[in-house]
């Protein structure tokens, strides 16, 4: 049996007792193995068989998925689907190279699962129109997924028609046993709410806002974004998702503002202005260490700003100077 097959045969099984040792054993595979992270690793001089603790692995720049083929075991596999990050023409977008799509899906299913109970008690309709027009979307295969094993009858994708997705809603609150979530790019949802209002369709909904402003918008913090959308969707809180194309995993906010890591996928916090300084601090840069990457690279260093709570919750405080502005829970 390969590395990779017991691994994925495994990962189900990841606790937080265990993730330690899943992710050194995944870091020494790929840091021989994903041409991308060892040559960083050498140009660090860094020899992996030195790092012994978690908080010692060094982690892939993010940016190297926009210059890089970032795989493991290259030789092995052609690439099935490719993710394309969201971005304007003006930027380079990040390529994630998808060896088997449906070990995406599947763990996407198997996170949301964990957090709201299962596919089936839902009924998903979603706004998110820049993803649409790019392609590419990883965001759009999650929901078109969920919607598809949801069982559920309507069209899940809403484009710019919004008295469509009104309707929508209003019939999808009908059906006995089903819950409904709306998910939403933020400046979509603002722009939906500025015209249709408060509405009774709009309550009694779960509202999951997935960040982006995507420069139609001034940006906003979390704060004001969720208490401009509650005054349409009412007073229960928004929620949010934490996730992004380099990632094949995420971390969800259940309408607190803090997300929870699954199991498989664990937040770090290094120095801002030292990315090998990691741990023993609340505020920080986001290292991201998600053990479904297990065909591109698990380790990645991300420019988001975050807070750590003493739960192991997290807030997204916004991005790091310089840093392109992202699709997926990058409010400023």
């Amino acid at each position: 049996m390969s590395f990779r097959a017991d691994f994925l045969r495994s990962l189900p099984q990841v606790t937080a007792g265990t993730f330690e040792a899943a992710a050194l054993a995944l870091f020494r595979h790929q840091a021989v193995h994903c041409p991308p992270y060892a040559e960083y690793l050498q140009a660090l001089g860094r020899n992996p068989v030195s790092v012994t603790r978690m908080a010692d692995i060094p982690f892939l720049p993010i940016a190297f998925f926009k210059t890089h083929e970032v795989r493991t075991a290259p030789a092995e596999w052609e690439e099935q689907e490719v993710f394309l990050s969201s971005g304007t023409t003006l930027q380079q977008r990040s390529r994630h190279l998808v060896r088997d799509p449906a070990l995406y899906r599947e763990n996407a299913a198997r996170i949301f699962e964990s957090s709201y109970g299962p596919l089936s008690g839902w009924t998903f309709l979603a706004l998110l129109p820049s993803y649409l027009e790019q392609g590419q979307s990883s965001l759009v295969a999650m929901v078109d997924y969920f919607a598809r094993q949801s069982g559920q009858t309507q069209p899940a994708f809403f484009l710019h028609d919004h008295a469509a997705l009104r309707a929508a809603l209003a019939e999808a609150k009908q059906v006995h046993g089903r819950r409904v979530m709306l998910i939403g790019v933020s400046y979509a949802l603002l722009d939906f709410t500025a015209e249709m209002g408060p509405a009774p369709e709009l309550q009694g909904l779960t509202v999951l806002e997935t960040g982006g402003m995507k420069g139609r918008r001034r940006e906003m913090i979390r704060e004001e974004l969720h208490q401009e959308l509650q005054l349409s969707f009412g007073p229960a809180g928004i929620h949010s998702e934490y996730g992004m194309t380099e990632l094949l995993g995420q971390a969800y906010s259940l309408g607190d503002g803090r997300f929870r890591s699954p199991v498989a996928l664990r937040v770090l916090l290094r120095d801002p202005s030292d990315p090998f300084t990691i741990g023993g601090r609340n505020d920080g840069a986001i290292n991201v260490i998600d053990l479904a990457n297990i065909d591109s690279c698990a380790f990645i260093e991300t420019k988001d700003l975050a807070r750590m709570h003493p739960d192991g919750s997290f807030e997204v405080l916004g991005r790091m100077d310089n840093s392109d502005v992202r699709g997926c829970n990058q409010l400023v």
